[in-house]
């Protein structure tokens, strides 16, 4: 028992007559490492899963370097040190669940910083060690005597051929969830179980688009110096409809409708730790090039895994582009709480009439998933319709003169209404 008074007192004593016990001493007896606990990971989580620990015990940390990756329920989460010292031991192993304020592992201050301030990587070992192992080694002269020849291997025996059965390896491998595998399945089966979801589509022709990208490419590029795609037209003609029917944009709160007049848009990206859905916010008053920035920052923090709780905290409605993978139609699911869910497909060339004739164009098909408790029928359509002409014509959205045609559409409906009156 290292805690017997009599157990400390000869590990004491030997490290002082003998250094070569002192580690022992250090990592044994919390008395010269200091405890450091698990800090907040993020607002409102109180638990984590240890991924990996990137210094093992015994490895020297300076300030600010990465310990080990604690997993939450939505982000990966690098356990930084604020202290420099050598790391004694952990008080968990990859896997555990740890706490936030649980004591997570031992640090000592006053362990020195090898040589060069920074701890050789195994990499860099490896590299060192490997020109020695390409160094030609110094031949020996050889005796006049020639050696006795070695004698010549039988030839293996050929085998039995045995007749395939047809039946394969059917071997099992179990793997844990990850904190957000498990929290996507939650939140997917809270959708099921909760919303009554209903799935509107509607197709729309992308051949302004393309052309207006091709046109248009160079010079935006050169002036923000990123490339325009289509995913920032669909979250501006999305922003616009929303706008135009606010009922697509609230959600249910209690027994109450919330609505909100800003356009905070999740965009679904396909992230190393699974599905994540980055918040693009106030979209309303961002323009083409402010959406492609966004868009760009937000997938690159997302493919290293650096995305923060606040890059995906909100959203008041979901684009997914499943086009990306090749898919042609799906029905997606509702990013709870929010009330709809734009679905992109791949685009295709298919034969559609244009006036009295049968032509090839590039064709999108677009589904909408909405919550029919607060959604009706009447609104999905009028919304998924306004989005499709938008794309359809998307000198509209450049114009901004969308709201301009929906208030004169509004007047000719008044003047005719009282015409009928009269």
């Amino acid at each position: 028992d290292l805690l017997n008074p009599s157990m400390i007192g000869k590990i004491l004593g030997r490290a002082i007559r003998q250094p070569r016990y002192l580690p022992l001493f250090r990592q044994q007896i919390n008395f010269f490492g200091t405890v450091v606990k698990v800090p907040t990971l993020t607002e409102s989580i109180t638990e984590g899963t240890v991924a990996s620990f990137e210094k093992k015990p015994g490895d020297y940390a300076q300030v600010d370097d990465i310990i080990a990756i604690i997993e939450t329920d939505k982000i990966n989460v690098e356990i930084k040190t604020d202290k420099a010292g050598a790391v004694v031991k952990y008080f968990a192993e990859e896997g555990d669940t740890v706490l936030v304020g649980g004591d997570f592992y031992e640090l000592d201050e006053d362990a020195k910083a090898p040589e060069g301030g920074a701890e050789p990587q195994p990499e860099k070992k490896e590299e060192a060690q490997a020109p020695k192992a390409e160094e030609p080694k110094k031949e020996e002269p050889k005796p006049s005597t020639p050696e006795p020849a070695k004698p010549t291997p039988k030839a293996p025996a050929p085998e039995a051929k045995i007749e395939s059965t047809g039946i394969e390896s059917r071997g099992e491998k179990r793997v844990r969830m990850t904190r957000i595998r498990m929290r996507i399945a939650e939140r997917m089966k809270e959708a099921q179980n909760t919303a009554a979801m209903l799935t509107t589509f509607n197709e729309c022709d992308m051949s302004n688009l393309i052309t207006l990208r091709k046109e248009l490419q160079e010079g935006f590029q050169k002036k923000y110096g990123i490339k325009l795609g289509f995913m920032s037209a669909f979250v501006r003609a999305s922003a616009i409809s929303l706008k135009q029917q606010p009922i697509v944009n609230a959600i249910i709160d209690g027994n109450e409708l919330l609505f909100r007049d800003y356009m905070d848009i999740s965009v679904a990206v396909a992230a190393p730790q699974g599905l994540v859905t980055p918040v693009l916010r106030n979209v309303e008053n961002l323009n083409f090039a402010q959406i492609e920035e966004n868009l760009a920052a937000l997938s690159k923090k997302a493919g290293d895994g650096k995305l923060e709780l606040e890059d995906l905290a909100g959203g008041t409605f979901t684009i997914t582009n499943g086009g990306v993978f090749g898919n042609l139609l799906s029905t997606p699911i509702l990013n709870m709480p929010q009330s709809a869910i734009l679905g992109m497909h791949a685009t295709k060339m298919r034969p559609v009439v244009v006036g009295d004739k049968i032509v090839a164009r590039p064709m999108m098909y677009l589904a909408m998933t909405y919550d029919h408790r607060i959604i009706d029928g009447r609104e999905a359509v009028f919304f998924l319709k306004n989005v499709k002409e938008l794309i359809e014509d998307p000198r509209k959205m450049l114009l901004e003169i969308q709201e301009v045609q929906s208030t004169l559409y509004s007047s000719l409906s008044l003047k005719t209404d009282q015409k009928k009156k009269k």
